[in-house]
């Protein structure tokens, strides 16, 4: 066949929406970022889109930030206008469970099509450099004696960090109800607060301070993991006699209503950007650790996360 001859057949094709699965994925996909710019979910999902690109796995990408209630705001966007969209995609993950839980919105991701986890992340809690405490035992024993003059600053209500303080505070013997945690619509609005000394201690993904603690604009007082993160001399909670370990995890969900055949297309053109240097770069860069996991066995994950995030929240007082 002619190449003039195809390319007015694949035309004709598209127009009638008869494309094969494959070739309207590796179009213009678009991504929907349930957050303000500058935070986990934005570099997450704008580090995918330029890999997919670079994998060859989309022609396209663009991106709809829509941030507020720990994404339920975008989520109930993405809902409404993605319908059958085969092309159309969602970051969210574990704080997105969480609001869910302590929000209990109108719309839930069992509207959506869960499609893959791809990374996970521990968080670090920071003080701004010109704070009178310096270690996380200052910030403890104030918390102690004033539970209120604590400001915990980070993402939405119910995100890892707000979960994280609770469980803290329930650790060391203080009423999680009673800390002050001041919840920010997205990472940038949060590392604003920190350095400006609007909070008294702050917390977030490790790659989201990680600027301004080699800056010294920040300093680390401890990591939610069990063992000290590669690379990073921040001792965990654990060390410190905190026993709390709590991880993050970031994923994709498809819109609804798409077929199974959409789906596959989908994590297939995921999958290939997951192997791609460019994401492996991207998340080296960033501090993630890969956590591939799809299809039903990321919805079943997801399932076992929420459970097991309402079981946590309920013990520490949050809902």
């Amino acid at each position: 066949m002619r190449r003039d001859t195809f390319l007015k057949s694949l035309a004709a094709m598209a127009a009638a929406g008869v494309l094969p699965v494959s070739a309207q994925t590796a179009s213009a996909i678009k991504m929907m970022i349930p957050a303000n710019p500058g935070g986990g979910w934005d570099t997450t999902g704008r580090a995918l889109g330029k890999a997919m690109q670079d994998a060859g796995a989309a022609a396209s990408v663009s991106y709809d930030n829509k941030g507020g209630a720990a994404g339920a705001i975008g989520l109930a966007q993405f809902v409404n206008a993605s319908k059958g969209d085969a092309n159309a995609m969602m970051v969210m993950g574990a704080v997105m469970l969480g609001g869910i839980i302590t929000g209990k919105p109108p719309v839930g991701l069992d509207k959506v099509t869960p499609l893959a986890r791809l990374t996970s992340e521990y968080n670090v809690f920071v003080l701004p450099a010109n704070s009178p405490f310096k270690t996380m035992k200052d910030v403890i024993d104030q918390l102690k004696k004033d539970p209120g003059s604590v400001k915990w600053g980070g993402g939405s209500r119910g995100s890892t960090e707000h979960i994280a303080a609770a469980m803290i505070a329930r650790d060391v013997g203080v009423d999680p109800a009673k800390i002050n945690y001041v919840a920010f619509r997205g990472g940038g609005e949060a590392t604003a607060a920190i350095l400006g000394g609007n909070v008294t201690v702050g917390g977030s993904g490790y790659s989201e301070f990680a600027e301004y603690i080699t800056a010294g604009k920040m300093r680390p007082v401890g990591v939610t993991s069990g063992t000290r993160l590669k690379g990073v001399n921040v001792p965990t909670l654990k060390e410190q006699g905190i026993n709390v370990e709590i991880g993050n995890w970031r994923g994709v969900y498809g819109a609804p209503g798409i077929t199974p055949e959409q789906r596959k297309a989908l994590i297939d053109a995921l999958a290939k950007t997951f192997k791609h240097k460019a994401w492996q770069d991207a998340m080296e860069k960033n501090g993630w650790t890969p956590a591939w996991m799809a299809g039903d066995e990321f919805a079943n994950f997801v399932d076992a996360e929420f459970a097991s995030m309402r079981a946590t929240m309920a013990k520490s007082g949050m809902i």
